[in-house]
């Protein structure tokens, strides 16, 4: 990672707030450059708080925004950090995007802005650019989504293929419940911190209530498209994503929908992670490459970004399995529609005789992480075992075979129970045997005819179901073998449906495999800036005395015939900020599951903050535990939060909620 600290303009920055048409106030932190007049403004908007949480990461880009010619803004969402405001218990709901418009809007007016907006982010704050996008406030006139979520029920941290998450599920929502409860800092907010953290404790709601039987709204579609209708946004998108994080749909589709004047795709081997901290690798040059968007969009010069392809897109070459890569081989190839005239469909006709897929419950435990964040043990190990608990199918790979798109499956099941779900994974075998997992995908079959239909199959009946996977970029090096698994569990992934003990009968003769086929000619070479970087922000860890726990960690109960997968999914530890501000975090996770049946699956998850400031004597910390288990027409979900300031219990609430399954 190159720094850089000249600039080519000098650059000022300070902390205000945003009056919102409700007279709420919103917390900012602006980077301006010292130019004549005014230029145009860039905001990154989301609850994540921008004086501790997020401060490293703002500090790489929006300093480095402004030496080029922007002034670039991080706002925190109403209720979040030093904003004013209750938080919600959907960032995503409505107030929260009105609030988006209303900070657009405020922006354009400011003297140093020249009237255009930008708005970019990751993951919540990606999505949260798209659907303001969506409002189309009139000075948005570009967009940088990266990794955003796509649909939020069918594909989203709550579902996969219409199927309720569990190891999205408690883990996101304790650590939301707990981003939610930290209390503003009174460095920054004053004396009147205390009033401000009682209020919004006691109006929280832990988000995982409404998240397992959230009924699937009429009209979203299984295709991982944008949760908005993408017709509708006026300003230009660039849609970013990784083959190993969980939106990368959302890319294909958006590339696919919007007008091809005004988007672009950007897909690389990444995580959820921005591209110029990729791993894995290769990390690419990206504050140049969304300065080419910006100054075209927003500054009318010509960068030639819009002569790229719609889609750049990694395709990844033969690797063997590893729960973390630095950077893996391949090739950058663009397309100049999507879907693109360079990709065909091959079909695969599943071979032999009716089997039987009755997968054992702990199935899914080698998935890796859902939403890779670059950790050494995020990505799948070795997938022979999870192949060995699952029905395969082999086919080989003559010659070099690159796929590029979503493969999909055609499956003709006959079912014995009213609920059940199929999971299929795509893997690439070396001639030593290893299994890498290349993608997968999963459907709920209550689902099968559409997400916001609940059909329970007929028991004893045999039906085609179809479903895709997710998006991938591959190559099949000749002499390896393409193998489907096919399995009926996936945890903790998915929570197992009632009686899907069961299992399926898989009929091959009326099956297939389609894969998209991309033609092996590269064209014109693609290729990024290194990465760089404006100067860190110097923030220290103390050394911990103690080992670090796994980051994975398999347990095996042999006499009570369950299983545990626990997860370390933060290490963060302390963190030491130049103000005096230290931060504790820790976090665990733990997935239960029996041989017995669905009903033993149990989700755990345990998260603690501390926030002090020694010298002005301020310690506040909060706990909160969130578990989630199931029977078979309920989620009974357990929730927790502790708040202390110092060693005074401040707040401490517990909510315990039985919730229809629905779909899930």
């Amino acid at each position: 990672m190159h720094i850089r600290t000249s600039l080519p303009h000098e650059i000022t920055h300070g902390d205000f707030w945003i009056p919102l048409r409700d007279g709420t106030r919103l917390y900012a932190r602006a980077w301006r450059p010292l130019t004549a007049g005014p230029v145009p403004a860039l905001l990154e908007y989301q609850p994540g708080r921008l004086t501790d949480a997020t401060a490293p990461r703002d500090r790489q880009r929006h300093p480095w925004y402004a030496g080029h010619g922007y002034v670039s803004v991080r706002v925190d969402a109403r209720g979040y950090g030093n904003s004013d405001g209750l938080p919600t218990a959907d960032p995503h709901a409505a107030t929260a995007l009105l609030d988006g418009v209303d900070v657009v809007e405020w922006l354009a007016a400011q003297p140093w802005c020249d009237g255009r907006v930008g708005m970019f982010g990751i993951s919540w704050g990606g999505l949260a650019s798209l659907r303001v996008a969506a409002l189309a406030p009139e000075p948005l006139r570009a967009v940088v989504a990266v990794c955003p979520a796509g649909e939020r029920h069918f594909e989203d941290l709550r579902r996969t293929g219409g199927s309720v998450l569990a190891g999205g599920l408690p883990a996101r929502a304790a650590a939301l419940l707990a981003l939610a409860a930290r209390p503003p800092d009174p460095a920054y907010v004053g004396t009147v911190w205390r009033d401000v953290w009682a209020r919004r404790l006691e109006a929280m709601e832990p988000l995982v209530d409404a998240w397992p039987g959230d009924p699937v709204p009429d009209g979203l579609r299984p295709d991982g498209g944008p949760g908005e209708n993408p017709g509708t946004p006026r300003a230009a998108v660039l849609a970013v994503g990784g083959w190993h994080e969980p939106h990368r749909d959302t890319v294909l589709g958006l590339v696919e929908q919007l007008p091809p004047d005004r988007v672009r795709g950007l897909i690389g081997p990444w995580s959820l992670q921005y591209p110029d901290h990729g791993q894995p690798g290769p990390a690419i040059g990206f504050l140049q490459e969304t300065l080419r968007w910006w100054d075209h969009w927003l500054k009318d010069e010509d960068t030639g970004v819009m002569a790229e392809p719609l889609l750049r897109a990694y395709l990844d070459g033969p690797h063997p399995p590893a729960t973390s890569y630095e950077v893996l081989p391949g090739r950058w190839i663009g397309e100049s529609a999507w879907p693109s005239p360079q990709v065909t469909w091959v079909s695969y006709t599943l071979q032999g005789a009716p089997v039987l897929v009755r997968s054992p419950m702990h199935t899914g435990l080698d998935a890796g992480r859902f939403a890779p964040r670059g950790n050494d043990a995020d990505l799948p190990p070795d997938q022979r075992e999870e192949d060995a608990r699952s029905v395969c199918f082999e086919f080989a790979a003559a010659e070099e075979t690159w796929l590029l798109g979503r493969p999909r499956v055609r499956l003709r099941l006959t079912c014995p129970v009213p609920r059940a779900q199929v999971v299929a994974r795509l893997c690439d075998v070396a001639p030593d045997g290893s299994s890498t997992l290349v993608t997968r995908g999963a459907l709920n079959l209550l689902a099968r005819h559409g997400p916001d239909r609940e059909t329970p199959w007929p028991p004893g009946a045999t039906e085609d179901v179809v479903f895709a996977l997710n998006g991938i970029g591959h190559t099949f090096r000749a002499g390896h073998r393409i193998r489907l698994a096919v399995s009926s569990a996936y945890w903790p992934w998915l929570w197992p449906q009632p009686g899907s003990e069961a299992g399926f009968t898989l009929d091959p003769a009326g099956s297939s495999l389609e894969l998209p086929v991309r033609v092996r000619e590269s064209g014109p070479a693609i290729a990024f800036a290194a990465p760089e970087q404006y100067e860190p922000l110097r923030v220290s860890s103390p050394a911990m005395l103690e080992e670090p726990r796994p980051e994975r960690l398999v347990v095996r109960d042999t006499a009570k015939g369950e299983w545990l997968l626990v997860v370390d999914p933060s290490r963060d530890g302390t963190r030491v900020y130049p103000d005096g501000l230290e931060v504790t975090e820790d976090a665990l996770e733990a997935y239960t599951i029996g041989d017995s049946g669905p009903s033993t699956a149990r989700a755990r998850s345990d998260r603690s903050v501390r926030l002090h400031r020694p010298e002005q004597g301020w310690d506040a910390r909060v706990e909160t535990h969130s578990e989630v288990s199931c029977t078979d027409t309920d989620f009974a979900v357990w929730t927790e939060i502790v708040c202390k300031d110092g060693y005074e219990v401040v707040f401490h609430r517990t909510w315990e909620r039985r919730i229809p399954r629905a779909q899930g």
